[in-house]
């Protein structure tokens, strides 16, 4: 699933081709993705100017010029992708479900495989109460998202730092990926409790966070099997994981310990049993 670094790439190439353009036409190429589309979608879309395309946790949100604001996820296989006017513009594939076209003709396909990516419509001056939205925790690059905060998200929680940094409650947009690289980066076990972080731990930690996120963002984000940057180009911060996905390889720290991978709630984590304490 992309996490925020792939979501927020996907987000800036969507700004530059639809910030300040009215959509001309919109189209359903099926009932349904995750969930069915809201009631008269591409009517209440259609005509609509995108004032601005901003990310909010793991989601896609395109303020408008009317009443209601488009919300997107990119679920486990989902993409946008940008194709500029003309003929040279590709035939549409089986799996591109939603397409939006701009004044200027620029076009958008929302292509999901798999079907758990969703659009969604909501009123936009009530946004943060859409359900899936409401209890998210802080931006992890926000100015809200510090050490102290983080130390307060995490007093008395027994369950391991891992688990309740994929929490969005706790923080917003955090998947397995980018855990596993700031853990790594901050030396946090990822069996460590959670409650055990709050202090020292977190003033290492956060920061690790910000700059993994940083630098993946630069990258156009890590693409592991599906995920493509709005361009359908690849993204390249795989090539720079210090533990994710290198079970049985050195540790670049210490050089000696290899990666081990573990299993935590049903998700695998990768760190160094020496570094990592």
């Amino acid at each position: 699933m992309p996490e925020l670094p792939e979501v927020e790439t996907v987000c800036r190439g969507l700004a530059e081709a639809l910030e300040g353009h009215r959509l001309a036409t919109v189209e359903l190429r099926r009932g349904d993705l995750r969930w069915p589309f809201p009631e008269r979608f591409a009517e209440r879309l259609a005509g609509r100017t995108v004032q601005r395309v901003r990310r909010r946790a793991k989601y896609i949100l395109l303020d408008l010029d009317g009443p209601d604001a488009l919300l997107a996820h990119l679920g486990m296989s989902g993409k946008m992708l940008v194709e500029p006017p003309g003929p040279a513009q590709p035939p549409l594939g089986p799996h591109d479900h939603a397409i939006f076209v701009t004044d200027r003709g620029i076009r958008v396909a929302f292509n999901d495989a798999r079907r758990f990516g969703m659009l969604d419509l909501w009123a936009a001056d009530a946004l943060e109460s859409h359900p899936l939205l409401k209890d998210l925790g802080p931006e992890p690059l926000g100015n809200t998202f510090s050490a102290p905060a983080l130390s307060l998200r995490l007093a008395g929680k027994r369950t391991p730092i891992k688990a309740a940094l994929l929490d969005q409650r706790v923080v917003a947009g955090l998947g397995n990926i980018y855990v596993s690289e700031a853990l790594y980066r901050a030396r946090i076990s990822p069996r460590r409790s959670a409650h055990t972080v709050a202090g020292a731990r977190a003033e290492r930690l956060v920061p690790a966070i910000k700059a993994v996120l940083q630098e993946a963002i630069a990258a156009g984000g890590s693409s592991l099997r599906d995920y493509v940057q709005a361009s359908g180009e690849l993204g390249c911060f795989q090539h720079k994981f210090d533990v994710y996905d290198r079970e049985g390889e050195p540790c670049r720290n210490c050089e000696e310990t290899m990666v081990r991978r573990i299993v935590q709630s049903g998700r695998s984590s990768f760190f160094c049993p020496t570094c990592q304490r």
